[in-house]
C-alpha cells in the first residue's frame, strides 16, 4: 500500500485543512505539554493540535525534523519518502537498522512506527508514492509542507503550488550535504505573525496620568527596570479611577523615561483620580515572503557565523552548483573526485558563485555523499521550529534562507591530509566529510557526560551517530540524579 498508518494510532482524525479555528476545542494535556504550553500558549497550542504536516525525505535530517514535530503535538504528520534504506543511512538515521538496509525497506516505512511511538495524540502515516502524482493533489491535504534534500527543480513546483492556494501552505525546504546546509522558508505573500517575540507583554501600575496633549503617564516605580515599554508600543488600560476615558481604550505610546510615557491627548478627559494598570498590547504583524525562485535570484540570507558574513549566499551558490551536477549525472559527486568538483565549481560560477567562494564549492562537492549528524540535529531543529511559527504565528519567522557551513572539519588535503579512504562501513557518511584520523580520535574517546534531559539525549543520539567511543579504548559514561517526568517526554526521545 502507498499509504501506511503506524499501528500505534487509533483515533481517526480530519483533513487539517478543512478545520476551522471554530471547531471543538482540543483539550490540552498539561502534565505531558506544560513546559511547551507555557512558551507557546494555549492557542498556539490547540492551532498545533489542529494542523497536519508533510515531511518528505526520511534522510538523517528529515527524521530530525519529524521527531521533532511530532514530540510538539501536531494533530497529523505524514512521512514521505520514494529511496530504499541504504548503509550511508544508518549513520544518520537514527531509526535504520542492517535489516532495513539488507531488506531494501523503504526509508519512511523504516521509521514511522518509531516516530508513532514519540506521541500518542499524533496521527503518524507514510507516503512511498511521487510527489507528482495526480498533479500533487497530496500536498492540499497540509497546512506545512516539507521538502529534505529534493532537487530544486521539485522545490520550485511544490513553492509554487503552495504559496498560490488559500490559504497558502507553508513550505519549508532545506538540505544538509556534507559539511553545508540550508534552510528556505516561504509563508505566502502575506503571513500574520501574532507574536512576534512570545515574551510576557508588559504590565505597570498607574502613578498618575496628566490632562494635556500629549497626556504623560507616570507608572508606579516598584522595580528597576520600568515599564517595559518602547516607543510605538501599544498600550490598554483598566481599573483606572476618575480617568474613565481611559479603560478598556487602546494608544501608541512615546517613551519618556522609565516610568513615564505620553499617550497623545487627554485634555479633555475627566481628571485622573488613582490607581490603574497599562498593559503592552502583543503586537501583530504582517510578513511578506518570496517564491523561491525570486528568492534564488537575490537571496534573502540570516547571517548566523558574524565571522563569515558572505558566506551564506556562497553556500546556497554551491548547493545550485551541486543541485546542476546531480540533475546531469543523477548523483552526487564520488567523494574527493577533483574533475568532478570542478564541474560543481563550474556549475556554481555560471550561477553566482564568486571565485572567493571556490574552496567552499569544492568542499561540498567532495563531501556532499557523506554527513555530519550533528548538521543534520542542527537543521532539523531549526525546521521543526520554522514549522511550529507557520503553524502557530508565534515567533517571527526566518526571511528567508539560513545557511551555514562546516567547513573547518574537512581535511586540508592541499597541506597533506590525506584523502579519506572509504572502508564501506556504517562510518563511512562521516569519514568522507572529516577523513580517518579525526574520526578513530571521535571512536577512542572516552568521555563523561553530566546530564540526560533533552539535551543530553540529543547528545548522545549524536554521539552514537559519530561512533563516539565505540573503539576498544573508548568509553562514554553518562549520570544524572534525576527521575524522569511525563513532561520529559515532550521534549527527547529516548525515554517512553
Amino acid at each position: 500500500s502507498a499509504c501506511v498508518s503506524a499501528p500505534a494510532q487509533r483515533r481517526p482524525w480530519p483533513c487539517a485543512r478543512e478545520m476551522s479555528n471554530d471547531d471543538v476545542v482540543t483539550a490540552i494535556d498539561d502534565a505531558l505539554y506544560s513546559r511547551q504550553r507555557y512558551v507557546l500558549g494555549d492557542g498556539a497550542m490547540q492551532r498545533l493540535a489542529r494542523s497536519a504536516v508533510l515531511v518528505s525525505g526520511l534522510s538523517g535530517l528529515g527524521v530530525e525534523i519529524a521527531k521533532n514535530v511530532i514530540l510538539a503535538g501536531v494533530q497529523r504528520l505524514t512521512v514521505h519518502d520514494t529511496k530504499p534504506c541504504l548503509l550511508a543511512d544508518i549513520g544518520s538515521n537514527f531509526y535504520v537498522r542492517e535489516s532495513d538496509v539488507q531488506e531494501h525497506v523503504n526509508r519512511a516505512q523504516a521509521s514511522v512506527a518509531q516516530l508513532a511511538e514519540l506521541n500518542p495524540y499524533v496521527k503518524v502515516d507514510v507516503q512511498t508514492e511521487s510527489l507528482e502524482l495526480n498533479d500533487f493533489a497530496l500536498l492540499r491535504q497540509y497546512q506545512c509542507v516539507i521538502l529534505v534534500d529534493a532537487p530544486f527543480a521539485l522545490q520550485r513546483q511544490v513553492d509554487q503550488i503552495c504559496r498560490t492556494q488559500s490559504p497558502p501552505i507553508a513550505f519549508i525546504s532545506c538540505s544538509v550535504r556534507g559539511v553545508c546546509a540550508y534552510l528556505f522558508n516561504d509563508f505566502g505573500p502575506a503571513f500574520e505573525v501574532a507574536d512576534a517575540t512570545g515574551e510576557e507583554p508588559a504590565e505597570a501600575f498607574v502613578a498618575d496620568v496628566t490632562r494635556a496633549s500629549p497626556g504623560v503617564v507616570t507608572t508606579v516605580q516598584h522595580n528597576s527596570n520600568g515599564h517595559g515599554l518602547e516607543d510605538d508600543d501599544m498600550v490598554q488600560f483598566r481599573e483606572v479611577q476618575g480617568m474613565n476615558e481611559l479603560n478598556g481604550a487602546s494608544f501608541r505610546v512615546k517613551v519618556l523615561s522609565p516610568y513615564k510615557f505620553s499617550i497623545g491627548d487627554t485634555s479633555a478627559f475627566t481628571p485622573y483620580a488613582g490607581r490603574g494598570i497599562v498593559a503592552q498590547l502583543v503586537r501583530k504583524s504582517v510578513v511578506q515572503f518570496q517564491s523561491l525562485d525570486q528568492q534564488l535570484q537575490n537571496p534573502q540570507c540570516l547571517t548566523v557565523d558574524l565571522s563569515k558574513p558572505e558566506r551564506p549566499t556562497a553556500v546556497i551558490r554551491a548547493f545550485q552548483g551541486l543541485d546542476a551536477f546531480a540533475a546531469q549525472h543523477h548523483r552526487m559527486p564520488y567523494p574527493w573526485d577533483a574533475d568532478e568538483a570542478t564541474q560543481v565549481w563550474q556549475a556554481a560560477h555560471r550561477l553566482g558563485a564568486k571565485a572567493a567562494d571556490e574552496a567552499l564549492v569544492r568542499s561540498l562537492a567532495n563531501t556532499a555523499a557523506g554527513l555530519l549528524a550533528p548538521l543534520s540535529a542542527c537543521l532539523g531543529g531549526w525546521a521543526a521550529q520554522q514549522c511550529l511559527t507557520a503553524l502557530t504565528g508565534k515567533f517571527t519567522p526566518i526571511q528567508q534562507f539560513l545557511a551555514f557551513d562546516a567547513e573547518e572539519l574537512v581535511p586540508d588535503v592541499a597541506s597533506g591530509d590525506r584523502v579519506p579512504a572509504l572502508l564501506h562501513d556504517r562510518y563511512d557518511s562521516l569519514r568522507i566529510c572529516i577523513g580517518n584520523t579525526l574520526l578513530e580520535k571521535l571512536r577512542s574517546l572516552r568521555l563523561f557526560m553530566v546530564g540526560c534531559g533533552a539535551i543530553g539525549c540529543e547528545m548522545l543520539k549524536n554521539y552514537a551517530l559519530m561512533g563516539v567511543g565505540s573503539n576498544p579504548d573508548g568509553l562514554v559514561t553518562i549520570t544524572d540524579n534525576d527521575l524522569i517526568e511525563k513532561s520529559n517526554l515532550n521534549r527527547q526521545f529516548l525515554f517512553r
